[in-house]
């Protein structure tokens, strides 16, 4: 699978995980009801959806133009930590606002879903790059 339908697949199946797995833990740390924090994991994931869009466009992009094209292990962590790294920043004010806490509170929280999200990404992406091969971006020219 390549192109627009490899992007789309991976990112809906990538976040319909991310918010299962997010809105209970959402929950039980804010003592909030299920709705509550399943809004909020909605809302997170459809921003880190068009975030993901982009930052994996930019990603092959410029992977596309390298001299060694090949996802090696410093390649899937860079991944990782640049897609993450962003979403963190990106998601601060919303946090902050959906939850009714301060800035800091709020950057805590996302330092802390940072953490199970770099590893969450990067394991998933291997996992998805096994199941439907690696993008025309990463394949080593003849």
């Amino acid at each position: 699978m390549q192109g627009k339908a490899r992007k789309v697949v991976q990112a809906i199946l990538y976040e319909s995980i991310a918010v299962l797995c997010v809105s209970p833990v959402l929950s039980w740390a804010f003592d909030a009801d299920m709705a509550h924090s399943a809004a909020l994991s909605l809302i997170l994931s459809a921003v880190a959806l068009a975030w993901n869009m982009l930052y994996n466009w930019l990603f092959e992009y410029w992977e596309a133009r390298q001299a060694q094209r090949r996802r090696t292990l410093w390649r899937r962590f860079m991944h990782a930590f640049g897609f993450e790294g962003g979403l963190v920043l990106i998601l601060l004010p919303v946090v902050a606002g959906w939850m009714q806490i301060s800035l800091w509170a709020a950057l805590l929280t996302n330092l802390a879903l940072f953490l199970f999200f770099f590893v969450y990404a990067f394991v998933f992406q291997w996992a998805f790059d096994q199941l439907f091969d690696v993008p025309d971006s990463a394949r080593e020219t003849a």
